[in-house]
């Protein structure tokens, strides 16, 4: 049993938008990801941080899920910037649901238990890509703050699709919001190609930082612990 966790994966089995038109780095991707999923175990979990599926509509994405609901691991599922089919938690596990895909769960306001350890986390956000969207910021350090409260006073591993830190840039609203908890480490995604050079990997306060995106670790998700 171990904890594994990745994100970007940017699955496209219906939407067309695949990912090998950025380059060599993503040659042959969804082979790559189906390889290194094919070695985790029924009783590994896998934490998905965002930028799962192209698919625009939860039946858009259903060929994308489907693929993965082929591996028997559990799948903890946190929301992307690129996840348009999400929707309400209820919606998205009725879905499932009525497909029979039995390996999946979010991180939405909640947190989930993986030994000691309280997995928490939620999108995040960059205010600096469209600063007059407060409201949206603010609503992300709510969620994060409610799945951190959920965690009790279990130790956390907090797992965001955008870097709260990274080289050049901070969100302080995050920031501050993870100070104030027991958070020992922090994975995040969604930088890619050149801004994988400004990734922030080490510690901040007493947060051990992260970068977990798809291409960065060759499609082979990070094994965090036993």
């Amino acid at each position: 049993m171990a904890l594994y966790a990745i994100g970007d994966l940017h699955l496209s089995f219906t939407a067309d938008k695949s990912m090998e038109v950025f380059g060599p780095a993503w040659e042959g991707y969804m082979d790559r990801i189906r390889e290194a999923l094919s070695a985790l175990a029924p009783e590994d979990v896998l934490v998905l941080a965002g930028d799962t599926s192209w698919g625009m509509t939860l039946e858009e994405a259903e060929a994308d899920f489907r693929f993965l609901d082929a591996f028997p691991c559990r799948k903890l599922l946190v929301k992307g910037n690129h996840d348009y089919w999400w929707n309400t938690v209820s919606k998205m596990k009725r879905f499932f649901a009525d497909r029979n895909f039995t390996t999946f769960d979010f991180l939405h306001n909640n947190c989930a238990v993986y030994g000691d350890y309280a997995l928490c986390g939620t999108r995040g956000w960059f205010l600096e890509e469209d600063p007059q969207n407060v409201k949206v910021l603010n609503r992300e350090v709510c969620r994060l703050e409610a799945s951190f409260r959920a965690a009790g006073d279990r130790p956390i591993l907090c797992f965001l699709h955008y870097p709260p830190l990274y080289q050049g840039y901070a969100c302080p609203e995050l920031l501050e919001t993870i100070r104030r908890f027991p958070v020992e480490r922090c994975f995040y995604g969604h930088l890619h190609g050149y801004a994988i050079q400004r990734r922030w990997e080490g510690i901040w306060e007493n947060t051990e930082f992260s970068l977990i995106s798809a291409d960065f670790l060759r499609f082979r998700p990070k094994k965090i612990c036993d």
